[in-house]
């Protein structure tokens, strides 16, 4: 996969990309990871990537040239039709679609992603239009660019590449994968300061630990994301375990009445 970042300040990105998983992907070639700097593509001494809004306002606004410009060069063609038909471009906007794993996982079946960072009070609208394929948020708070956003997709991207992690066994059970939250981890020691480690994860008994992580995540889930539960996939035992779970936290919290919970 080949990835690229348009941005006015692609030194940001040197610490990001030199260290840990990012490091180890490029270094074993499974990703083509670039940065480029939007004012290598302006026409004047000041490199200058902005201007006055039309009908006044407040802010600058991001030209449309410079990402024309850099987007044919880094897609490789002189015609932006072409390079949109075989790259997803991504524009990082508040009025994107906001990022999940399953638009992560689409992404990470592309062979080419082009991402803009924009800065200042916005960018152009037909750089919206006419040159970006996909708009994307990572939430709904304001930030002052698209740097962070971008280095937010491209690790959630890079880690579900093949080899990346070196465990793909692993992805199946992680946060948000099947739709619910992760079950909780332990390590030695089996007992700190009286905390004890779960007894089912010390039996040795793999099934009774299998069928306790999968009601720990249907738990977590409904206690701390139960909107979750309406698009997750779920076996009829997985119900199953959701009512018992409901009847314990509603016994637990002192409710009379079954069905208090989702």
């Amino acid at each position: 996969m080949r990835l690229d970042i348009i941005t006015i300040f692609p030194r940001m990105f040197d610490c990001v990309f030199s260290e840990s998983m990012m490091r180890i992907a490029r270094e074993k070639g499974l990703i083509d990871l670039r940065v480029h700097d939007l004012r290598s593509w302006t026409g004047d001494k000041h490199r200058k990537v902005d201007d006055i809004p039309y009908g006044g306002g407040y802010g600058m606004v991001m030209k449309p040239e410079p990402f024309y410009k850099a987007v044919l060069v880094v897609g490789e063609s002189d015609n932006l039709d072409d390079i949109r038909s075989r790259s997803r471009i991504i524009l990082f906007t508040p009025r994107g679609r906001v990022l999940n794993q399953g638009l992560v996982e689409e992404f990470a079946r592309e062979d080419r992603i082009i991402m803009l960072c924009g800065r200042y009070e916005g960018i152009d609208e037909r750089v919206h239009e006419h040159i970006a394929t996909d708009e994307v948020s990572i939430g709904d708070f304001v930030l002052s660019g698209g740097e962070v956003p971008a280095m937010v997709l491209t690790e959630a991207v890079i880690r579900l590449i093949p080899g990346v992690l070196g465990g793909e066994e692993s992805l199946a059970e992680e946060s948000f994968t099947e739709g619910l939250l992760e079950y909780p981890h332990y390590t030695r020691p089996a007992e700190f300061v009286g905390w004890r480690v779960p007894d089912v994860l010390l039996s040795g008994h793999h099934a009774e630990i299998a069928k306790w992580r999968r009601k720990k995540r249907l738990e977590a889930t409904l206690l701390k994301r139960p909107d979750l539960l309406e698009k997750a996939k779920l076996s009829n035992q997985d119900k199953k375990l959701l009512e018992e779970i409901k009847t314990g936290v509603e016994k637990e919290a002192g409710f009379q009445d079954p069905g208090k919970l989702i």
